[in-house]
């Protein structure tokens, strides 16, 4: 079986911080990893309304509250959840295989 060459290895599963947010690279895209309740997922790591890294913002496993303005972003959908953000996170198609976290771009 030939593997799809447009996944590419993101960060090995043991380098995630347990039920909290990893920031993680590739290329030049700052990513945020969340090992949510409901699984992983990966979203750009920039808070759509004021640029701030939302790796440093606080993580209760399905919510993500930006660090500046306090915006408030669902990490399973992207979708923006309180103001003042209103423009819902870009989310990475995202999967694990063979102990590394996946992306699609």
């Amino acid at each position: 079986m030939s593997r799809d060459k447009s996944w590419q290895d993101l960060i090995a599963v043991d380098a995630l911080e347990p039920g909290d947010v990893t920031p993680a690279t590739l290329g030049s895209r700052d990513l945020a990893v969340f090992d949510a309740s409901d699984g992983l997922f990966v979203s750009m790591a920039r808070c759509t309304h004021g640029a701030a890294n939302l790796c440093d913002g606080h993580f209760d496993g399905r919510f993500i509250e930006c660090p500046l303005h306090q915006g408030l972003f669902d990490v399973c959908d992207g979708s923006a959840r309180a103001a003042p953000a209103r423009v819902p996170l870009r989310m990475i198609p995202a999967r694990v295989r063979d102990g590394m976290v996946q992306v699609l771009l």
